[in-house]
């Protein structure tokens, strides 16, 4: 019997980075693929203790249906931690999500029709690009510079139509790249001035290892977006807990709308675990271990590429996050070069995925947060090796 699906499957592939990490499966292959936090800083037994006072003390009521806005103490907790980063948020605009992916869902649900013009940074977040697809916009994207995106282009696509930008100004997923103070208040004011939604992602951007911290882009916005989170890179990405802070009502109904359509509610026990953890741990002592670890693993990164790497081939040099971006001369290709590094043992993610207009061919995110320094040193010597020789 054939199968008739439906016309927006045909224009939605496989996410690249989940194909790659199948190859990676080989132990003997060091990969610099995969987004993954680095599970020896997972708080196993701070976890394990948690889940055991909730089913002691709450027990049922933890295996309980529950409300799609997300349990109220865990979205006190999310504001009160948002106000020590000085963001007055009030815990009713919060709602909880399965993880921050389903937030692009839910936004796309509520916010795209067929042909709506969506601005994406240029290279994008893969995972906006894959959720957003299956609605069928027409994708804007604007070139991501060294301290944030092009406001020239970021003006003429609003002045085109365009009346949503979403965007990760910390850290950006794939490059590292973060937004200037400047460009933070310069978009928030174009936002505002031609009433277009901004969808702020910032699940890496508690993991500052250099230089200061600097406010949201929802910070500045008068008429203010939509701003998102996760507890999967800093607590347990298994767990598939994430927020938006939406505080137009209207929006936050749609939203709810929205998320009950797809799931009820985010899972009440993952949600009990994380709020007794949070209640029962120092989080920010937690934070500050990944931050030193991370910033470690990505100063090695740096130094071996310095040293492994041959001339020619340009990299970003993040204060936080997870990844870096590395640009190789014009007309080699990451694709090609990603066969010949899985011989030497060695991944990585071609940048291609990460451009909705097929360019970036050059380009590859090396990801830091997963491996000790000695992998780091061995994975990027091979893969120096891998790019030496496909040069010549």
């Amino acid at each position: 019997m054939s199968q008739h699906f439906a016309r927006r499957m045909s224009t939605v592939h496989r996410s690249f980075i989940r194909e790659i990490l199948k190859v990676t499966a080989d132990p003997e292959i060091i990969s610099f693929a995969g987004g993954l936090p680095n599970p020896e800083l997972f708080p196993v037994a701070a976890m394990d203790a948690a889940a055991h006072e909730v089913f002691q003390d709450i027990g049922a009521g933890a295996l309980q249906y529950s409300t799609t806005e997300g349990d109220a103490g865990l979205r006190a907790i999310i504001a009160e931690r948002y106000r020590k980063r000085g963001l007055t948020v009030d815990p009713d605009t919060i709602l909880v999500t399965t993880g921050s992916q389903q937030i692009l869902d839910i936004c796309a649900k509520v916010f795209m029709d067929r042909d709506s013009k969506v601005v994406i940074e240029r290279p994008g977040y893969l995972g906006a690009i894959q959720a957003f697809s299956l609605f069928e916009p027409e994708f804007v994207t604007i070139c991501l510079e060294d301290d944030g995106p092009n406001l020239e282009e970021l003006e003429a696509a609003f002045k085109a139509g365009a009346d949503c930008f979403y965007a990760v100004p910390n850290f950006q997923n794939p490059s590292g790249v973060s937004y200037s103070l400047e460009k933070r208040k310069a978009v928030a004011a174009l936002a505002d001035r031609y009433d277009a939604l901004f969808v702020e992602d910032d699940p890496y951007g508690e993991l500052r290892f250099l230089g200061e911290d600097l406010p949201s882009v929802f910070s500045f916005s008068e008429k203010k977006g939509l701003l998102c989170g996760s507890f999967s890179k800093i607590a347990a990405p298994g767990f598939r807990l994430g927020w938006v802070v939406a505080p137009r009502k209207d929006v936050y109904d749609k939203l709810v709308i929205a998320k009950q359509a797809a799931d009820l509610h985010t899972s009440t026990v993952t949600q009990t675990i994380m709020r007794r953890y949070m209640e029962t741990n120092d989080i920010e002592s937690h934070v500050a271990l990944i931050k030193e670890r991370y910033g470690r693993q990505r100063e090695c990164m740096v130094e071996m590429i310095g040293r492994y790497f041959p001339e020619g081939v340009d990299i970003t040099r993040p204060e936080g996050g997870m990844f870096l971006w590395a640009t190789m001369p014009e007309g080699c290709s990451s694709m090609e070069l990603l066969d010949m590094a899985i011989k030497d043992k060695v991944a990585f993610v071609p940048g291609r995925p990460f451009f909705v207009d097929g360019s970036g061919d050059n380009t590859m995110r090396l990801n830091f947060s997963n491996s000790d320094e000695a992998r780091i040193e061995e994975g990027i010597k091979r893969l120096g090796k891998s790019i030496a020789s496909f040069l010549k």
